[in-house]
């Protein structure tokens, strides 16, 4: 080799060429580049695996226990609802909204009840006076600005069921059910 040949030589080791920039092949990853091809493909799948999975796509989608049977088939048990719920039928109510000015609003609603068990409908219509007069009280304030949208009648429901929860006591009241919600 010649002088010339071995400065080249030494020049390439150093993982510089003639202009004193890098190399490609003796170059790391810049922070840049870490960014770009490691943190945001990671973020990335991470948001659309909580997506997945808050959607009920996959993990939590649906409570209960998988197994599989003896011809291989696979078993859904499901863990919702008590098997043995039953339902009550409350009677209509229709009340006058809470109105400011002179045009009045009414409401009117038929709200089914989800109890615990049979027994629950004796101790609910025993004191079913209670009920009717908490859901008359608290519906006769509401505006219908109130029950506007799906927030509005999430709202609503969910202040039924406490109410109704305290009202029914001691039977055990786990769902309202809207058969009828008419605005008018």
């Amino acid at each position: 080799m010649s002088d010339e040949d071995e400065e080249e030589y030494e020049d390439d080791e150093d993982g510089e060429g003639e202009d004193g920039e890098e190399s490609a092949s003796g170059g790391g990853l810049s922070g840049k580049q870490i960014v770009l091809f490691i943190a945001v493909p990671l973020l990335l799948i991470g948001g659309i695996g909580a997506g997945l999975y808050f959607s009920g796509v996959i993990g939590g989608g649906q409570e209960g226990t998988v197994e599989v049977g003896e011809n291989g088939e696979m078993i859904m048990e499901e863990h919702g609802p008590p098997k043995d719920a039953v339902f009550y039928e409350l009677p209509e109510q229709l009340v006058n909204l809470n109105a400011s000015g002179r045009r009045s609003s009414f409401l009117k609603v038929k709200v089914t009840l989800e109890l615990q068990s049979q027994e629950d409908v004796l101790k609910l219509e025993a004191v079913m006076p209670r009920i009717v007069d908490n859901l008359q009280v608290y519906l006769r304030e509401l505006r219908a600005e109130d029950l506007r949208g799906s927030a509005g009648t999430q709202r609503l429901k969910e202040e039924l069921l406490s109410r109704i929860k305290v009202a029914a006591q001691p039977a055990v009241v786990n769902d309202v059910l809207f058969k009828e919600f008419l605005v008018q």
